[in-house]
């Protein structure tokens, strides 16, 4: 078990912002325990440094690939660190409840409201119910990645006179005239090992967002709405008009389930290309073939929203949240430091980065590939965290996976939405 050293009550205090508190917290030791390990522990312990320099304090990271299993140990033994970094927000909400978090201070959700793009989208994934019941905010995000995009050879587009799609109704239209054209539109494989299908639930979740408001995509992640709910059932269907259709997938649909989701772009840049399209999410291009530049050979746009729905730009993603799990006057000021420019902008230049925060210098940006894609975080209006993740693993990493597979054979949406929500059923 971890042990963890922290200044406790007796901590010297934040007499003021953190702009006029340098040395302020000059002895006091500040731990912080995150999922990042290698490059990543190398980065974050640069911003740490950042913040340890402005206050004086002694800030300590610990990484670990088992952070989920680990913090709830360490917080039941009353050894748990200052600030927890979670993967995912549904953890921090278990833990909130159970009372093992502190919530930040006032003003803090009226700061991400005013600063970050789609602000109150992260003030609604950072509160949650404590033990008491009551909703605060315990959660601040910071490094969030991007899924709603679509990856594209500019070559290709460039040859065939294709234009970048503004809106769903173009992708489709763009779709068919690939077809028309001779070519295949799209690259889709869900194929992932024991966790096959998960790339689907991306998909599905994406077009919720495209088809339905977003009260009611939290309503499908708490289950409020039902699996098997008219519009969740719709959503799968969207997603089958892409993926169910031998004339837009590379392969076929038959190739779509037993395809793996990192050999799927590669028919990008086969000659001639064997599609044109891949939707996956900001990580993808470590499977592109060796030596890819992107912004070059590959590039990617949003994955956009119908022109036709009044819902704006929403953009599904992830990212890790902050929480004060020992709370001390140094955990409050490390949360106040992550609202400044430099904080993000320390990880920026590194790379592997983006924020929604307004307040950045874009010019700060490891390259200009990211900066572009940082621009959608930028624009959109709606910010939802990946829907499988937030529900419980037996049904996120569970039902709704191999459901998904189940309907690229072709099995009927409605019923596979059924057996999702009997599965999410027998939980209870």
């Amino acid at each position: 078990m971890k042990k963890y050293l922290f200044a406790g009550a007796g901590a010297l205090a934040l007499t003021a912002g953190l702009a006029s508190a340098d040395g302020h917290l000059a002895g006091e030791q500040i731990t912080v325990f995150g999922p990042w390990l290698g490059p990543d522990q190398e980065t974050v312990e640069k911003v740490l440094a950042g913040f340890a320099e402005k206050t004086g304090a002694d800030v300590r990271y610990v990484g670990s690939d088992s952070f989920e299993q680990q913090i709830m140990v360490d917080a039941q033994a009353g050894s748990a660190p200052n600030i927890a970094v979670f993967p995912q927000p549904g953890l921090a909400a278990d833990m909130a409840a159970r009372g093992f978090l502190t919530p930040l201070k006032d003003g803090v959700g009226d700061w991400v409201v005013d600063n970050y793009a789609a602000g109150q989208s992260w003030v609604d994934l950072g509160t949650y119910a404590g033990a008491d019941g009551s909703d605060s905010l315990y959660g601040f995000f910071y490094k969030v990645d991007v899924k709603s995009l679509v990856w594209y050879s500019p070559e290709n587009f460039e040859d065939a006179g294709y234009d970048i799609p503004a809106s769903m109704e173009e992708l489709k239209a763009l779709t068919d005239q690939i077809v028309a054209d001779g070519g295949t539109p799209w690259c889709i494989g869900l194929g992932s090992g024991g966790a096959t299908g998960w790339p689907a639930t991306d998909w599905v979740e994406d077009l919720m967002l495209r088809t339905q408001s977003p009260a009611d995509y939290d309503a499908w992640v708490s289950n409020e709405m039902k699996f098997d709910d008219p519009k969740v059932v719709a959503a799968i269907e969207e997603f089958g008009a892409f993926a169910r259709n031998d004339a837009y997938v590379a392969g076929g649909a038959g190739a779509v389930a037993s395809t793996d989701f990192r050999d799927s772009p590669k028919g990008l840049f086969s000659s001639p290309p064997q599609c044109y399209m891949h939707r996956q999410a900001s990580f993808i291009p470590a499977f592109f073939p060796e030596g890819t530049e992107v912004g070059a050979d590959a590039d990617f746009f949003y994955f956009p929203a119908y022109a036709g729905k009044d819902l704006g730009a929403p953009v599904l993603g992830a990212g890790t949240v902050w929480s004060i799990t020992n709370e001390s006057e140094g955990a409050h000021a490390l949360i106040e430091y992550l609202q400044t420019p430099e904080a993000h902008e320390t990880w920026m230049a590194m790379g592997g980065f983006l924020t929604p925060h307004k307040g950045v210098d874009s010019s700060k940006f490891s390259d200009a590939a990211t900066a572009k894609m940082n621009d959608i975080l930028l624009n959109a209006t709606t910010f939802r965290f990946d829907g499988s993740d937030l529900m419980p693993g037996g049904v996120g990493a569970g039902s709704f996976w191999t459901g998904m597979v189940d309907y690229a054979g072709g099995k009927d949406a409605g019923e596979v939405a059924t057996a999702i929500q009997q599965s999410w059923d027998a939980l209870k």
